[in-house]
């Protein structure tokens, strides 16, 4: 099952970026055998100021035509890492694909993509800076993966 994660916002050289190419590095090797992966980052940029609407049709046309949806929103559902795993395995299982995560910009998500989303997904109530959202889902795929690898990354 392929993975992008469309994103609002262009990432620049640094931390947040090395990490992130890490972390998917390490879910593509990790998960190849579990049927997962690669994941890719797909960056779309508003340079015309629409707002949250421009952002979400630039997302929409980022996202793989028969991709199974997630949006990343404060107001999604709030998994343990170990329940991630199940979804993403549940998702393979059912013979899904392609997979997008979709992370809006500042203002975040759209209401129209995210009533669209088939899994609205947070990470917690408190809101997160759109780069430390792209670390945080890049880390929980390998986390996941390594999961359901059965490796000792994640320990509980």
């Amino acid at each position: 099952m392929r993975v992008q994660v469309c994103a609002v916002g262009r990432l620049r050289a640094g931390p947040e970026a090395v990490l992130i190419t890490d972390y998917l590095d390490r879910f593509g090797k990790t998960g190849r055998g579990l049927g997962l992966g690669p994941a890719q980052v797909i960056e779309v940029e508003d340079k015309k100021g629409g707002g949250i609407e421009a952002e979400a049709a630039l997302l929409e046309r980022a996202v793989p035509g028969g991709a199974l949806l997630v949006a990343l929103d404060e107001r999604g559902a709030v998994l343990s890492s170990p329940e991630f795993a199940a979804k993403l395995a549940g998702w393979r299982d059912a013979g899904q694909q392609d997979l997008a995560f979709v992370i809006g910009g500042a203002d975040g998500l759209a209401a129209g993509l995210r009533e669209r989303a088939d899994f609205s997904l947070s990470f917690g109530s408190m809101v997160w800076p759109h780069l430390l959202a792209r670390v945080m889902l890049a880390e929980q795929l390998y986390r996941a993966a390594t999961i359901l690898a059965g490796g000792p990354y994640h320990r509980v």
